[in-house]
């Protein structure tokens, strides 16, 4: 298509619409979560903690089904790392760590958010956040235009002539690139002036009181510092781990020698985090008490490009093969790196309140284990038998929050679906293999042997999944239980099944109900809910 006709047919929309269409998403968007939130209280996923004590800010505690959900997120996860890579093991290294740990790791000196207050709403917000949900709106309003020109068009729609043509498009990406420059050299120049300026110049107000009344940004470190020791002016300061990876390079050379590693190899660990976070809101989103998955990778120098480009593809390929929806998902490069990184760039997913980090690919260089030779006096060195050369390792990270995914897991599932009765379903499409429960069984009535029957069942498959017995109310409501929790199968048990031991199985999606027989549920149910239907995906 030529030039002109994009232009002629696309021309800039107004301020105003863009401003409304923004509020009328981001009121459908709160909206969402607070369902989210609702529902996993009520059905037992995530409770408030401390909530009879009118609870604690940003801390929160897994129910029943959350606990299930969250460890087959974290086993899913492990078994892709570690089952799937013949050159990755596992770790799990203590929380408490020796101080200096965190000086040679940059932690006491640089881990700190750039955090800043309305004066009018008395509200604190992290300054860099708020510059990248500004550029959000303008990538927001390219992706609509887009979007736009993909339906006029169909078929003989040429995206890239259209993103490098169309007048609106140019100028939301003019802008995009003029404030990520000046963000960025205003965060690597530290100079926290410039960030409020620019907020300022690009007229950012408070969600909250609608103002620019803006303080000075200041630097918040967001480490939790504690005492070892029983007696008062006798015991040293230690930290609460704010990452689980520091415990994989201080073990970087027992793992490397006791489970005879060659680089490349990889050290998987799963456990607690703790910040300090200023600013915790979102739910689950960001908390003060959380759980990591992070992968170290060791490698050689000069291969960090090729290996960052691959656990790129690779943690991407994780993700969609939950089926979640590739369009939730994009990669978002750092504007501003952290100290030790070369290359950085999250996984961010579609959450209720926009696209939002969800997992960090780092190439670290040699960062971490280089000071922690200079702080420890240890050589962390590693001899190439190939090259006949010994060199310190550079590594290529993967972390992944385990409570943000849960979240992205609950979000995209959750859907309050209309029936052909007129009547409302909420329902968790949770992919099958992560479901909390996977089968429910559910005697017709309380009598005639159906209840043993169903019980029975129950033996024949709790070995291999996580089964629910329900009697309680009628079958419809039994069903919209199971639906609730994202159960995907329901076995109801009737007086058929006592003359040829068949059963009614219902699927969760489609509420699509069928006759099997009792011998065929192991494979029926298996087939769908078996982890290993997603690993083969990878």
């Amino acid at each position: 298509m030529p030039v002109q006709f994009y232009a002629r047919i696309f021309a800039p929309c107004a301020a105003k619409g863009f401003q409304d269409d923004r509020k009328h998403i981001m009121s459908t968007n709160e909206d969402k979560l607070k369902s989210i939130i609702g529902h996993a209280k009520e059905y037992g996923f995530v409770f408030q903690s401390s909530e009879i004590y009118d609870g604690l800010s940003a801390t929160y505690d897994y129910g029943p089904y959350g606990v299930e959900l969250k460890s087959n997120i974290r086993r899913y996860w492990w078994e892709a790392m570690t089952k799937l890579n013949g050159n990755i093991v596992g770790l799990d290294a203590a929380i408490f760590m020796h101080p200096t740990t965190w000086k040679a790791s940059g932690h006491v000196d640089a881990f700190n958010d750039p955090l800043i207050d309305n004066k009018d709403s008395k509200k604190r917000y992290r300054a860099d956040v708020l510059l990248e949900e500004h550029i959000a709106k303008y990538a927001e309003k390219i992706e609509k235009e887009v979007a736009k020109g993909r339906k006029k068009f169909g078929e003989a729609f040429d995206e890239e002539q259209f993103r490098a043509t169309n007048p609106n498009v140019k100028r939301a990406q003019e802008r995009i690139d003029a404030v990520e420059g000046r963000m960025k050299a205003a965060l690597d120049a530290n100079d926290l002036e410039a960030v409020r300026q620019l907020i300022i110049d690009e007229e950012i107000k408070c969600p909250i009181s609608g103002t620019a009344n803006w303080t000075e940004v200041r630097q918040f470190n967001l480490m939790f510092a504690t005492e070892l020791g029983s007696v008062s002016g006798e015991s040293s300061t230690i930290y609460l781990r704010p990452e689980t990876a520091q415990g994989i390079f201080v073990n970087y050379l027992n793992v490397q020698k006791s489970a005879r590693m060659k680089i490349p190899f990889g050290i998987a660990q799963t456990g607690k985090a703790f910040r300090n976070e200023i600013v915790a809101r979102q739910f689950i989103f960001r908390m003060r008490e959380f759980e990591q998955m992070e992968m170290q990778f060791f490698i050689k120098p000069g291969t960090q490009q090729e290996w960052y480009e691959h656990w790129k593809a690779q943690r991407m390929a994780w993700h969609t093969a939950l089926g979640l929806g590739q369009e939730n998902y994009r990669y978002h490069d750092h504007i501003k790196l952290a100290h030790y990184a070369d290359a950085a760039c999250d996984i961010e997913f579609r959450f209720p309140m926009g696209f939002k980090e969800l997992e960090g690919i780092h190439s670290r260089t040699d960062f971490d284990l280089s000071n922690h030779e200079k702080y420890s006096g240890k050589k962390l060195r590693y001899f190439d038998t190939e090259t006949n050369e010994s060199y310190v390792p550079y590594v290529v990270e993967t972390s992944i929050g385990l409570d943000r995914m849960f979240l992205a897991v609950l979000s995209a599932a959750y859907t309050e679906e209309k029936l052909e009765n007129g009547e409302t379903r909420e329902v968790l499409r949770i992919p099958a293999p992560l479901a909390p429960v996977k089968v429910a069984v559910l005697p017709l009535i309380k009598k005639d042997g159906l209840p043993e029957k169903a019980r029975a069942i129950i033996d024949t498959l709790k070995l291999d999944h996580n089964c629910q017995y329900d009697e309680k109310d009628s079958i419809g409501k039994r069903y919209r239980r199971q639906d609730a929790i994202g159960t995907p199968y329901c076995i109801t048990v009737d007086h058929q099944t006592t003359e040829d031991d068949t059963v009614t199985i219902r699927e969760r999606d489609s509420m699509a109900q069928e006759r099997v027989k009792i011998a065929e549920l192991p494979r029926i149910v298996g087939e769908k809910v078996d982890l290993r239907g997603l690993l083969r995906k990878l």
